[in-house]
């Protein structure tokens, strides 16, 4: 996820400001309630938050080269402290020691900040412990709680914060920190169009099933339209061995969708997004042989076959039952 501002500037733009202009103007909430999906990057913007806090060169933003920013990056710095769940909830004894903590005088200065991952994961004693909590803000002492699920949070919890809602993030700007992650390109351009969870996206990055998961759908399109006679010994010898979880099947599904719909966007002129680009010469190919509707009948094959795959039908027929959709068109 990104490290710095700037970068979360980019994928954040809104929430990031709105931190901006608090800071600017020394009016910095008691309390802020980080609300939005997975992977939106909740904790390192309420982490820069703490460095913009603590930061010696006293800017804007983070210079990220202090004493303070550097012992906030590493985990180190006394008057920060996170509180992740302990098991599957967070519990009251742990609010309470982050309330002892609080009580006395900070280290190093006068401010703390604390920052309550998966708040929504707290029992009723750690809700109620943390709205007593709330409801009597120390100065100079700033509260982070971060949630996926909003709606699991005491209403007088939610209320005593300000709630900053993180955006699910758009397909390019997943795709660029992939990269920047070191992940192939090849492999950023799927995963951004197939999740907008960007820490999924990192994690199926670093399977090696992914990548054999692709070059088995780019196997399938090539034995569909090259070696037809052949498709249906594939499936059998090869695909339904190798995807043989419902979810690892969606996924196979998702890839062999979206080669479909590349051959749809070079038909329509958007080869700007198409995202097997490795494949483009062969797809363009497909895309001058065939017609408009025809590839939108194989869309919506594929589609039909997603939807029927957690239904109670049996898998390879369901996908041998596809293949004869694909060829027919």
């Amino acid at each position: 996820m990104a490290t710095t501002w700037t970068e979360m500037q980019k994928l954040q733009p809104r929430v990031m400001k709105l931190l901006q202009n608090s800071i600017e103007r020394n009016r910095l909430a008691h309390a802020y309630l980080f609300e939005g999906r997975k992977g939106t990057g909740k904790l390192d913007a309420a982490m820069l938050l703490a460095k913009s806090f603590f930061c010696l060169e006293q800017g804007t933003e983070p210079c990220e080269s202090c004493r303070n920013c550097q012992r906030i990056s590493s985990g180190n710095h006394p008057d920060v402290h996170v509180v992740h769940p302990d098991g599957l909830s967070i519990k009251k004894g742990q609010i309470q020691a982050l309330q002892e903590e609080f009580s006395k005088t900070g280290l190093e200065s006068h401010k703390k900040l604390y920052i309550i991952s998966h708040a929504d994961q707290m029992t009723a004693n750690a809700a109620n412990s943390l709205l007593k909590f709330l409801e009597e803000p120390s100065d100079d002492t700033i509260a982070v709680l971060l949630t996926e699920q909003p709606q699991k949070l005491l209403d007088t919890i939610i209320s005593r914060c300000q709630v900053l809602s993180f955006q699910s993030l758009l397909p390019e700007s997943i795709e660029k920190e992939l990269i920047k992650q070191e992940v192939s390109p090849h492999i950023a351009a799927i995963l951004s169009n197939m999740t907008n969870n960007l820490s999924e996206a990192l994690e199926l990055s670093r399977n090696d099933q992914f990548a054999e998961s692709r070059a088995k759908v780019i196997k399938l399109y090539e034995v569909l339209h090259q070696r037809k006679g052949h498709a249906f010994f594939y499936i059998q010898d090869q695909w339904m061995p190798f995807f043989k979880e419902k979810d690892h099947q969606e996924m196979g599904l998702d890839m062999l969708l979206f080669i479909y719909r590349d051959i749809l966007s070079i038909q329509i002129g958007h080869e700007d997004k198409i995202i097997f680009q490795d494949l483009f010469q062969t797809l363009k190919q497909h895309a001058l042989q065939s017609t408009q509707q025809r590839v939108t009948n194989q869309i919506l094959a594929v589609l039909e076959a997603k939807k029927r795959l957690y239904s109670n039908v049996n898998a390879q027929g369901l996908m041998e039952h596809l293949v004869l959709m694909l060829q027919e068109g």
